[in-house]
């Protein structure tokens, strides 16, 4: 298979961040338990990952051209590596925000990279959308595992242990692995023709607020930023939702939370395929219709329990099944619009576009979980998941423009 080493190196560093990035909503449950704080203020780590991602792509997405798509992997995944090993020796709710930030900022740079090498290496659009397709769905392959991974060190019967913490020695070395594995993969990079200047200048940052000028440019960042919202809100919050609402022992929620990841990368993998026939707009479109049908459906059932002490995954109620399924048809829009706003630009941009992709993504992700964790403690759980069907709705109109857009802009 043509560029098989690179493409396995990029599939295994998106396994690697999924896992860290994803756990924000365990830890989120965790810190509740272990350091006494409430949801509300809990709900700033997923500021600490989220910020750090929109500064890093702020301040580099301009530069990372000169950095080098590889050379900024290897950085990520070396002080991602540093960061899982000193946690557990700092059981402290500081030092899970600095992990955070830490991993947030590595993500800037392995998304970047990774956006800008996914041009190298494929031939056309389609082979470009699919592969978009098909590393998103690897991505929450990496969310499903980590459920699990991070169950297995609970301990229910001990809800203020912090032997949990021991798994971040696991993923240390998962990244080290990364590393070694990058480290060895060719990558040319000969065909982005940029000058090494070492500065950064004013100039580079002009660059993307004159992207953002673009019309296609900025109705695709105002979806991204709502897509990311709804995702984030739902994914951060599905863990405390299954606990606090559902009644689910800790363990318990944190693993069929992984419904959610496991139901997004199916819908990822099938998106792949259903996209080189049909057109996007009418799979998106449908996908999101359905997704708010889905929230109707499936938020009312949690009020309505087993009426059985819950145990295991066959006492667990039917809520618990079915509202994470949602993310079978929210998944397709994410790795689809931005295949579509990246193969609309040459290949000099994609990393700027990768920049503003990021800074927009986190900024919705961030906003979607203080938005949800604040709604939680104050209103509850049924009325903070009730508040996706809002960004579901500005998305379908958001895509409308997008479609309309992009059409204009072909027959330009």
């Amino acid at each position: 298979m043509r560029n098989w080493q690179i493409k396995l190196s990029l599939f295994l560093n998106y396994f690697v961040f999924a896992i860290l990035l994803n756990s924000v909503g365990t830890v989120i449950l965790q810190v509740q338990r272990n350091f006494g704080v409430s949801e509300g203020s809990a709900s700033v780590l997923e500021a600490f990952k989220d910020l750090s991602i929109a500064f890093v792509s702020f301040l580099l997405s301009s530069y990372i051209t000169r950095i080098g798509y590889k050379r900024a992997m290897l950085l990520a995944l070396a002080f991602v590596t540093a960061g899982c090993f000193l946690l557990p020796s700092l059981p402290e709710f500081w030092a899970t925000k600095l992990l955070f930030a830490l991993v947030g900022s590595g993500f800037a740079l392995i998304k970047m990279s990774v956006y800008g090498t996914i041009g190298l290496i494929t031939a056309d659009k389609k082979e470009h959308i699919s592969m978009m397709s098909f590393i998103e769905s690897f991505f929450m392959i990496g969310v499903l595992a980590g459920y699990f991974v991070f169950s297995f060190y609970m301990d229910d019967n001990n809800p203020q242990s912090l032997e949990w913490l021991r798994v971040y020695y696991l993923l240390g070395a998962i990244a080290a692995a990364a590393f070694v594995l990058l480290l060895s993969a060719p990558l040319d990079e000969s065909s982005l023709k940029v000058e090494q200047n070492a500065a950064i200048s004013l100039a580079d940052f002009a660059q993307m607020f004159r992207l953002m000028a673009v019309p296609i440019v900025l109705i695709f960042v105002v979806c991204a930023f709502f897509y990311v919202l709804v995702e984030q809100s739902i994914m951060s919050w599905l863990p405390t939702y299954n606990n606090k609402v559902l009644a689910l022992p800790t363990t318990l929620s944190i693993q069929m939370a992984s419904i959610l990841a496991g139901s997004t990368a199916l819908g990822r993998f099938v998106a792949g395929l259903l996209l080189k026939k049909f057109s996007w707009y009418a799979v998106l479109t449908t996908c999101l219709l359905l997704a708010g049908a889905l929230v109707l459906v499936a938020v009312p059932l949690a009020s309505k329990g087993t009426g059985q002490p819950i145990t295991g995954w066959g006492d667990a109620p039917l809520a618990a099944f079915i509202f994470p399924l949602i993310g079978l048809f929210l998944a397709p829009v994410y790795p689809a619009i931005n295949s579509l706003i990246l193969t609309a630009l040459p290949v000099q941009k994609h990393g700027l576009m990768s920049g503003l992709i990021i800074v927009f993504s986190a900024l919705g992700g961030t906003t979607g979980s203080i938005v949800t964790g604040n709604i939680f403690e104050h209103f509850g759980g049924q009325t903070a998941f009730y508040f996706s069907l809002v960004p579901i709705s500005i998305l379908i109109a958001g895509l409308y423009f997008f479609q309309k857009q992009q059409t204009a802009t072909a027959h330009e």
